[in-house]
């Protein structure tokens, strides 16, 4: 759990910074790719990724001005991946502006539950995980290299020697 700001906001850019990547390797054909027929497209759950960021902060009552047009996904991946860096970057400099360390420990109601401001923003995280995730699965749907986020993709296993990845 963050003691921090400073805590969370180390993790936060690292996280960013690894979303950031795998959005990168977006296209634009790429947005349209679906598990299924009436599941959201590969550009809806990064889109609903990037726009829920600042309605996220702002339901726990940090003033953050959401994303403009948020029900209309963009067609092009590049919108998405620039909106994405600056949400996120913008996120993480209202959290350091309006909360203080002592902040973290305030409890607050959260879908439901009681929580610290510390699990809230760990559950900013976890949200951002979980939709990356799905993203890279899409990704390798849709005929795409996924970036390595926490390890590397089973295409990159042959630079560290391995010719046959394990399962």
């Amino acid at each position: 759990m963050y003691v921090t700001i400073s805590d969370f906001i180390k993790e936060w850019n690292r996280e960013a910074m690894l979303t950031q990547n795998v959005l990168n390797g977006l296209t634009d054909e790429s947005l349209k790719q679906q598990v299924y027929p009436e599941g959201r497209t590969l550009g809806r759950i990064a889109w609903h990724l990037t726009a829920s960021i600042p309605d996220y902060l702002a339901h726990f009552e940090l003033n953050i001005d959401g994303v403009e047009n948020t029900e209309s996904v963009p067609t092009l991946a590049k919108e998405i991946t620039e909106t994405f860096k600056e949400v996120s970057s913008h996120a993480a400099q209202i959290i350091e502006q309006q909360w203080t360390d002592k902040s973290l420990e305030q409890i607050q109601e959260a879908f439901g539950r009681q929580e610290s401001n510390a699990q809230i923003l760990m559950g900013l995280i976890k949200h951002i995980v979980h939709h990356r995730g799905q993203i890279t699965v899409l990704m390798r749907q849709a005929g795409l290299k996924p970036f390595g986020v926490y390890g590397p993709p089973k295409e990159d296993w042959i630079h560290l020697g391995v010719e046959n990845p394990p399962l």
